[in-house]
């Protein structure tokens, strides 16, 4: 199917620019949407990122503050961060990640650089995991098969997040709140 070695191609080959790539001047916000059409993988015009999506994750901090009106490399990071994780998990285990990455004891630039080499590597599997499975026969099998994969990697992820909320919650980083039926299952 060319639809399948279409998708293949560009998980094989598509990844967010280095870190030394993005674009060391600043950006207005039409060059940020861009530009951020490059940084990851979409399939229709419901993903794209736009400036209201922008403006609503500088007003709930999940992205810094525009200097003036203008977008930096480090503010490239953040929304490549979260065009790419936002498809997966919460806008509030989101936050905690980003922030543990990019605004904790790491550079953006080294935090960028992670999760780039994360990316990669999930990418890099992906396409490994699709091998002989690009025919009409087997899409359903297929598609189950990546189904379970990504509740797996979904339930691990949480898992981590879960665990990254209590150890923040006691050293006093996080405001202790009560905790959700979900989170009390897990525990």
């Amino acid at each position: 199917m060319s639809d399948l070695m279409e998708l293949q191609e560009r998980l094989r080959n598509q990844r967010p620019v280095d870190w030394e790539q993005l674009p060391d001047f600043a950006l207005y916000m039409d060059q940020v949407l861009s530009y951020m059409e490059r940084q990851y993988i979409r399939f229709d015009e419901d993903d794209a990122l736009t400036a209201a999506m922008v403006n609503n994750y500088t007003k709930s901090g999940l992205v810094p503050r525009a200097e003036g009106k203008k977008y930096s490399r480090e503010h490239l990071a953040y929304l490549t961060a979260i065009c790419v994780l936002k498809q997966v998990m919460s806008t509030r285990d989101m936050d905690l990640l980003i922030h543990e990455e990019l605004q904790g004891a790491h550079s953006v630039e080294s935090g960028y650089r992670a999760f780039c080499d994360s990316l990669d590597k999930a990418l890099s599997i992906t396409v490994d995991e699709m091998e002989g499975r690009t025919n009409d026969d087997s899409l359903a099998d297929s598609a189950i098969h990546f189904a379970l994969l990504s509740y797996a990697a979904g339930v691990a992820s949480s898992r981590y997040v879960s665990l990254l909320r209590q150890q923040k919650m006691a050293a006093g980083e996080l405001p202790v709140k009560a905790k959700s039926k979900k989170e009390k299952e897990r525990d």
